[in-house]
């Protein structure tokens, strides 16, 4: 057995290195095994499963909530919630630094996308702390930061892929990412007050807000606050499953978008052109992972590190640090969904065996591809963060790092209490 797993892993990085897009090599490294190492007629086997993983229902929602993020995207939406969130923040240590981190929570509400969030909310908000005088480096470093809440405050994307391929409930999935994804939050604006009083905050800044101002900010907030009830009562009212949630959510998108005045045919077209093209590479992941899967079923792969697991006698904590660490290093060279969909079909039955909550293993992951978003080479919110400001990688990393620990810490904390996940879930 061990002679098949060096030879798919060997494939697969030779594949990798050689440029062939990841969806393609997982598949092709499906094939070579099946076609090596057992006797499957592997054509017929490679069209049923690619046909039963895109005609999912449940994946659907992928490509609607993606819709959704890219209408928000082109609206003025972000510009709102700088204007609306600023009167709310100034008596924070930090003051206008905490509009990164409020107002990345609120759209990851409604978008499921890190990259999204980032760049909707980074747009605005840099160049406006940027004219106040605001530490530069605690402002993309908290941007970074609060950009990866957009994968664990539901609607998830990542969630979704995982449900489908854990065959685990997307909307316990939604609601198990609520609280932790709160507490990340909270984490991340503390970590501001500190690195503010540290640092010192901005002496030019000298907004000053009145009760008036206040309570006509909150008009600002209407529009994205609408849509995340919306979303809200549909999922855990029961009133939709998560695919008609994502439904709801673009015709309130498209709804925003006409009462803010900024829909037009290129809007749609725009949003309709970068939706296909995320969609299909989501797709293409999500097949050659679901097929990779499949592929290792059949060859005993999981059945085979499971008894590993067993015989090595290791606890349940010694199972989830060891797979930690492995996700740490995979983030540098990984993106996170190729993450979820490459080792998924290998871990889980090892985190199950070593009885931990699928459920709770889907929230760990999310958790492992936020920090894959914040980690070089590959972190993909650096780059974002890179795009808008034109800073160096290096710089950015630098100013990263206190917003990492903070996830470190989330991690331990679920590691160390699994009710932080589960029992919300567990009300339903």
């Amino acid at each position: 057995m061990s002679v098949t797993i060096t030879t798919l892993v060997v494939t697969f990085a030779l594949l990798l290195a050689g440029g062939l897009w990841i969806g393609l090599s997982m598949m092709a490294t499906g094939i070579f095994g099946l076609e090596m190492f057992h006797t499957l007629p592997v054509d017929k086997v490679l069209a049923q499963n690619l046909f039963n993983t895109v005609s999912s229902t449940e994946l659907l929602a992928l490509p609607l909530f993606i819709l959704m993020a890219e209408v928000l995207f082109r609206t003025r939406i972000s510009d709102h919630m700088f204007t609306g969130l600023a009167p709310w923040t100034t008596w924070l240590p930090g003051r206008l630094l905490h509009i990164n981190v409020i107002a990345s929570t609120l759209f990851a509400a409604v978008s499921g996308s890190s990259a999204a969030t980032t760049a909707t909310v980074g747009r605005i908000t840099l160049s406006e702390l940027d004219k106040r005088g605001y530490d530069r480096t605690i402002a993309i470093g908290s941007l970074a930061g609060a950009g990866t809440i957009g994968f664990l405050i539901p609607p998830s994307l990542p969630m979704i892929v995982y449900g489908v391929l854990a065959e685990v409930s997307i909307l316990k999935l939604f609601i198990a990412g609520i609280v932790p994804g709160l507490v990340l939050a909270f984490g991340f604006s503390l970590m501001t007050m500190v690195l503010s009083f540290i640092r010192g905050t901005s002496s030019s800044d000298q907004m000053r807000f009145s009760a008036r101002d206040r309570l006509a900010s909150i008009r600002k907030l209407g529009p994205i606050t609408a849509l995340i009830l919306l979303l809200i009562v549909g999922l855990y009212g029961g009133f939709a499953s998560p695919t008609e949630a994502a439904a709801l959510g673009v015709a309130g998108a498209i709804g925003l978008a006409a009462l803010g005045r900024d829909l037009s045919f290129r809007t749609l077209h725009e949003a309709a052109v970068a939706t296909v093209r995320t969609s299909s590479m989501l797709a293409l992941i999500t097949s050659g992972g679901a097929f990779l899967s499949v592929a290792f079923n059949y060859l005993q792969i999981p059945t085979y590190v499971v008894g590993l697991v067993s015989g090595a006698e290791l606890s349940p904590l010694g199972v989830v640090l060891i797979l930690l660490v492995i996700y740490i290093c995979l983030g540098c060279i990984l993106d996170g969904m190729s993450m979820i969909v490459v080792t998924l079909p290998i871990a889980l039955p090892a985190v199950l065996a070593a009885g931990w909550d699928p459920l709770w293993f889907g929230i760990f992951l999310v958790v492992t591809i936020e920090m894959a978003q914040l980690t070089p080479p590959v972190g993909f919110n650096l780059f974002v963060i890179q795009g808008i400001t034109g800073e160096t990688m290096t710089h950015i990393a630098r100013a990263v790092v206190p917003y990492f620990a903070v996830l470190l810490l989330l991690m331990a904390t679920l590691i160390a209490a699994p009710d932080l996940v589960l029992w919300l879930p567990g009300l339903m």
